[in-house]
């Protein structure tokens, strides 16, 4: 009698344990019922970490870009809760084509699957989307892909992540690591991140192998853009020195970025300005005469 009632014990104290386990933030983790929890839990609230297939000077892997932002994504919404969209990397890297592993779809394709990802969410209840963006070549795409929403009314907000640099934290890198004149792509900073976040697939001691050195090739064109600029600079796809990097420094980054997309994901979560004004600017747009003057 006494071994069953210990048994029902146990059985009990499982089943309470199992209820009260939280609902996964991870998309791929959640079954079909949970998934209808989760979009209520998250305030129909959904994040994209996005990332690409780029290479990373010769001692951070292709996929660096995805693992930061989910990093960020990931340790923010363990505070505040918003449901992760799997791995997402079609992106713009045209500039990174010469060097191996590099995946660069065409700008109509990513154009597409990003909408129609955005529009697949919006069809599975989401009414707010977070873009968080860790490949600094997907800067004017997003500028330009977020504008270009209001082109047709959308049953959802976008929005796109765009944290502030820290000059305390800054400093604070430098003096733990190295000032690196350089630091724009797989130097300091991205490898101290990556060492925190994933030391496993970081090889730092390759890091002196290729040079991170602005070869500023086209400084002979005052007042100019062009598409070639970054080749022009930086040809080894590798801008800056990681030779220095540490993971103490990598966690005061990480920690700067995610503070600033905690306080970002509770402030759309509660926003009701930005659906407002698309409604009321879609509205005006179907009838622009109409719109007072």
């Amino acid at each position: 009698m006494m071994k069953k009632y210990i048994i029902l014990l146990v059985v009990i104290f499982i089943a309470i344990n199992l209820s009260a386990q939280e609902l996964s933030f991870k998309m791929e983790e959640l079954t079909a019922p949970d998934f209808i929890k989760a979009v209520d839990k998250s305030s129909k609230t959904c994040i994209i970490p996005i990332g690409v297939f780029e290479k990373h000077g010769p001692h951070l892997p292709l996929g660096t870009d995805l693992y930061m932002s989910r990093e960020y994504t990931l340790r923010a919404v363990v505070e505040e809760y918003a449901v992760v969209f799997p791995w997402y990397y079609f992106s713009q890297i045209n500039e990174a084509k010469h060097q191996p592993g590099t995946i660069a779809y065409s700008p109509e394709l990513i154009w597409k699957v990003l909408q129609e990802t955005l529009d697949e969410l919006s069809r599975n209840g989401f009414e707010k989307i977070i873009i968080v963006n860790g490949h600094g070549g997907n800067n004017a795409f997003l500028n330009y892909f977020g504008m270009a929403q209001l082109s047709e009314p959308r049953d959802y907000a976008l929005y796109w992540f765009r944290p502030e640099g820290n000059s305390e934290v800054r400093r604070k890198v430098r003096e733990m690591t190295q000032n690196d004149q350089y630091d724009q792509h797989a130097g300091n900073s991205e490898t101290s991140v990556m060492l925190a976040a994933h030391p496993e697939v970081v090889y730092q001691e390759r890091a002196g192998e290729q040079s991170g050195v602005d070869l500023d090739r086209i400084k002979h064109l005052p007042f100019d853009y062009t598409g070639i600029w970054w080749y022009a600079s930086f040809p080894n796809h590798y801008g800056g020195d990681g030779a220095k990097s540490s993971a103490e420094a990598g966690e005061l980054l990480i920690n700067s970025t995610v503070k600033q997309l905690v306080e970002m994901i509770k402030a759309v979560k509660n926003d009701t300005a930005v659906p407002e004004l698309q409604k009321q600017f879609y509205n005006e747009s179907a009838n622009p005469l109409k719109t007072k003057q």
